[in-house]
């Protein structure tokens, strides 16, 4: 089994998730008291939350480069970039190791690619939704067309993720925000949806949009297990 190399914290919600899910998933596909081999590396999410506010990327890249390192230092085989919005600073990761770095909408990508769908609606934060380092992804690699939440509904799912998920904060009224947002986007034709936070999936399930949902989270999680156990499955 490879060693998984986490760069977390961002926020430590959504990592705690991340950890779950990747023991899960090995535990599942070998059985016993097997468990997954990963390493951590967990930032001050404060320290990048301004970071982000104020626009110093090249800054924030220096701090996931760091990160990247440490993790090859400490023995990881591959990376896994605990967040959605930092992808915007891959080449930064990519740049300062040699290790695999598995990115996230990639991942996501080829999940609902397998489903059929190309017509998909995306919730994250406002960097996420508005800036062309995902949603182009999305469409000039993998082909999608890309549906987004008007500017206040933009508004609404950003300051929910850093104002109530990223501190743990779980309201029935955001919910509701969250789920008239996804309705509208349907009703606009997307054919399924993606919580492009790694917070959103601690708000939002399958069950509450009339779509398929695309958790991003559990995707990557699920991606780095297989990568993990690639020599494993060859064997």
């Amino acid at each position: 089994m490879k060693t998984i190399g986490l760069i977390g914290g961002m926020s430590w919600e959504s990592s705690l998730v991340y950890y779950r899910l990747l023991n899960e998933e090995v535990k599942a596909r070998l059985g016993g008291l097997h468990s997954a081999k990963c390493v951590l590396y967990s930032v001050d999410f404060a320290e990048i939350e301004r970071l982000q506010r104020e626009a110093r990327w090249e800054e924030a890249g220096q701090a996931m480069a760091k990160a990247a390192r440490s993790l090859e230092a400490a023995g990881a085989d591959l990376i896994v970039l605990c967040t959605n919005t930092m992808h915007k600073l891959t080449s930064a990761i990519e740049e300062a190791t040699k290790l695999p770095f598995l990115h996230i909408a990639d991942a996501t990508a080829a999940a609902i690619l397998e489903k059929g769908h190309k017509r998909v609606a995306l919730l994250a934060t406002r960097f996420t939704m508005e800036q062309d380092f995902y949603t182009g992804r999305l469409r000039d690699v993998h082909g999608f067309e890309v549906l987004l939440p008007n500017e206040e509904e933009r508004n609404s799912v950003h300051e929910i993720i850093y104002h109530e998920l990223c501190v743990g904060v779980i309201r029935e009224e955001s919910k509701q925000r969250y789920v008239q947002i996804i309705e509208r986007l349907v009703e606009q034709g997307a054919e399924a949806v993606i919580l492009g936070c790694t917070e959103i999936g601690l708000l939002i399930s399958a069950e509450d949009s009339p779509v398929p949902v695309f958790d991003t989270t559990a995707i990557h999680a699920r991606i780095a297990v297989e990568a993990a156990l690639e020599d494993e499955v060859q064997a």
